[in-house]
């Protein structure tokens, strides 16, 4: 048995204790009465219900003992008895402490309403430990509901080698451990996932004729499920049956959602009909379980199906039940019912429902309606708390409200009761970053430092690769510095943004050498840490240092993805080894890699500027046959290698192409069309050569469609040729 003294058995009394009790009245309490008995008897008045007067009955008897008037044990122990089942635990440590300076002796009652006034404290349980101490010394024998609830103190505090201890030493000072006492221990075991200690104590309380209930049993398969392990508490389940008990809902239930967690729906539907031939079930909490799991894989109209048959069973819905089908009607797409289900909840919306109402309305850019539901919200008198706010702030920031979402993060950082939390700064640092506005980044991450949030390795990634966007090498270096001093170890995510950072500035020596850097320090680089590096390589004519790092990451765990083969196929093109690219992309379609847009536009660029314009059509048509849409970048390219080559019909009959697939174009790329045909003409008639149009389309300001332009060229060619004629006719 664990039988340490009281760390301090006299415990400090806090200073606005003693405040309360001096400071009530300019007289004293105790000045009214100067017999014991007179005192006593206010005492057991002061603390009367249903107004106990605990300060004031605390400061008489205080000043009581001081002025040396004896108070008796009966009535110490009957006062502290009083305010340690009133909860004012820190009345009865003053009042215990000035038992034990006088000498009077604590009964069994009072000390074993101290244990229960310790153990309700996560930092004072070696105090109850030390209170069994002074009871067995004194002869007292402990019952085990005393040692059950140090038991549950100590699971509190997660201090699960004394818990193990514990138990030990109550069999060997003759208290025997219950059933609640192995459950207590189990409970907490499984709840910090130490399955395997948890079975011990299985087999330990078996051993010594303690069988474990339904409530054990229980605890075990919910861990079990819970950590993925759903065939373990099968057979928990199995052996529980042979023990003669039944599972009840609450067992259902735990198996249920265990086999929906591991994918494995079938079988949640067998027990969930099990359950239901049993006439077990009488609760919403089964069918929430298989609704929320049905909406989660896109099941939507079985989950409306077993929603109804739950109500047709008579069983009404709960409010999380009604949050899940809200949250699977938003992610079909189906905001309407959701909002009427929503509507139905009225006075019943919990926190949660809201949450998933507003993070369900800002997906779907309607942040304005979201804003209006939060108000909705505080009027009915439901405090939003910060999931609440985040997910306004990532409404906004998601739809580019960005200066709105940092005029809310104000309000929210003024407010009582509501505290930012990492979250909330990552979302503001994700949305600045994504408009590149660094600077106001850069005080949101003051901010965070100031709230004394620390930063995780995500916003330590963001800061350091928008740094490096920006060309501030030292600032993201001194990310790289805080984040080591914070205690995280750079990831692979964090090396490929420093290495992606580096190539984009042309500085390759330190890319290169954090790419050994990987390697040496036993991680592996990601295959897309191997593919920007290639790029750059490629980029500045390294191509045999791209080919040795295109081997190594074949020989290594990442098999050369599509990506790769592009890089490289591109890089041996621009070198103007064709018959090695030939081979490279051979290779790839060998290994199953289909060509990608990205594929394709690489080829035909690189195809149309060494002016091989029949790989380049063919490549063009075999990208659009494999069900891809060229983007303005290809057509770009295959103009100006037309052009090259002198090929006018060819462009003319790519923007016919493009003029009947309505591709919208830039006034770069318009540009690029009057410069190719004005250099193509060579004095032919273009009104000859451009398709005739009669409709034109609304564009934009900075884009118009290809038929557009057409119509306008021939209109530009009809005014010259009008003027032309009007000269002649003059000379």
């Amino acid at each position: 048995m664990i039988t340490k003294p009281l760390l301090n058995p006299h415990p400090k009394i806090p200073s606005r204790i003693f405040f309360k009790l001096f400071s009530s009245s300019a007289i004293p309490l105790w000045a009214h009465f100067s017999s014991p008995s007179d005192i006593e008897t206010q005492l057991t008045s002061l603390c009367e219900k249903p107004n106990p007067q605990f300060s004031q009955a605390v400061s008489l008897y205080h000043h009581s003992l001081n002025s040396s008037i004896f108070i008796s044990g009966y009535a110490s122990n009957s006062l502290l008895h009083k305010l340690v089942t009133s909860n004012e635990y820190e009345l009865a440590f003053s009042v215990y402490h000035k038992m034990t300076h006088v000498g009077i002796l604590p009964n069994f009652v009072s000390l074993s309403c101290l244990v229960g006034c310790f153990v309700s404290f996560d930092d004072k349980v070696d105090y109850a430990l030390g209170v069994v101490g002074i009871m067995l010394k004194r002869g007292y024998v402990v019952h085990v509901y005393t040692m059950n609830l140090i038991l549950k103190g100590l699971c509190k505090s997660k201090d699960f080698d004394k818990v193990i201890e514990l138990l030990g030493g109550m069999r060997r000072n003759g208290i025997v451990p219950d059933v609640f006492s192995y459950n207590t221990a189990m409970n907490g075991l499984c709840k910090m996932k130490e399955l395997d200690k948890a079975m011990t104590l299985v087999a330990e309380m078996e051993a010594n004729g303690c069988e474990p209930n339904l409530v054990s049993y229980t605890s075990l398969m919910d861990a079990f499920c819970k950590t993925g392990k759903v065939d373990e508490a099968v057979n928990l389940l199995e052996r529980m049956k042979i023990k003669g008990f039944e599972p009840d809902e609450f067992v259902y239930n735990v198996l249920i959602d265990g086999f929906c967690k591991t994918g494995d729906f079938e079988k949640s539907k067998e027990l969930f009909d099990e359950m239901l031939s049993k006439g077990i079930s009488e609760s919403a909490i089964p069918y929430t379980t298989l609704i929320n799991h049905l909406f989660k894989i896109g099941q939507f109209k079985q989950a409306t199906v077993l929603f109804n048959d739950m109500i047709g069973r008579g069983i009404r819905p709960d409010s999380y039940t009604y949050t899940s089908l809200i949250d699977g009607f938003f992610k079909d797409g189906n905001s309407t019912k959701a909002m009427e289900l929503f509507n139905l909840l009225g006075e019943n919306a919990s926190v949660f429902a809201y949450n998933v109402v507003i993070n369900g309305l800002c997906k779907e850019g309607c942040v304005g309606e979201a804003s209006k539901i939060m108000i909705t919200m505080m009027q009915k008198g439901k405090k939003p708390n910060v999931v609440n706010y985040n997910a306004l702030l990532q409404g906004l920031c998601n739809f580019g409200k960005i200066d709105e979402a940092i005029e809310l993060f104000s309000f929210i950082s003024d407010m009582d009761g509501v505290k930012p939390d990492l979250a909330t700064f990552d979302i503001l640092i994700q949305g600045l970053s994504k408009e590149r506005r660094l600077s106001k980044a850069m005080k949101i991450y003051q901010k965070m430092i100031e709230w004394r949030i620390l930063p995780d390795i995500i916003i330590f990634n963001r800061m350091i690769r928008e740094n490096l966007r920006a060309g501030e090498i030292d600032k993201a270096m001194e990310f790289w510095i805080k984040m080591i001093e914070s205690g995280i170890s750079p990831d692979s995510h964090t090396y490929g943004i420093l290495i992606d950072g580096f190539c984009k500035l042309s500085i390759l020596n330190i890319a290169k050498g954090l790419f050994s850097k990987i390697r040496s320090s036993g991680r592996h680089p990601t295959a897309s840490i191997y593919n920007t590096l290639m790029a750059s390589l490629c980029k500045e004519s390294s191509l045999d240092q791209a080919k040795k790092l295109f081997q190594e990451m074949k020989s290594a765990k990442f098999k050369p993805c599509t990506v790769a083969y592009t890089t490289l196929i591109d890089g041996t093109l621009k070198a103007g080894d064709f018959e090695s690219g030939k081979e490279l992309l051979d290779e790839m379609l060998q290994l199953g890699l289909a060509p990608d847009a990205f594929t394709f536009a690489t080829l035909i660029n690189r195809f149309s500027k060494i002016g091989m314009m029949d790989e380049a059509k063919s490549t063009f048509d075999r990208m659009v046959t494999s069900g891809f849409t060229p983007d303005i970048c290809v057509y770009d390219s295959l103009i100006k290698g037309f052009s090259s080559k002198g090929e006018t019909q060819s462009i003319i009959n790519l923007l016919n192409q493009m003029a009947d697939k309505g591709v919208v174009i830039d006034s770069k790329f318009t540009s690029t069309i009057l410069t190719c045909i004005c250099d193509s003409c060579e004095g032919k008639e273009i009104a000859e050569l451009l398709p005739s149009f009669s409709e034109i389309q609304q564009s934009s300001e900075n884009s118009i469609s290809c038929r557009d332009l057409l119509v306008k060229l021939q209109e530009s060619h009809n005014v010259s040729l009008q003027k032309s004629l009007a000269q002649t006719e003059i000379l």
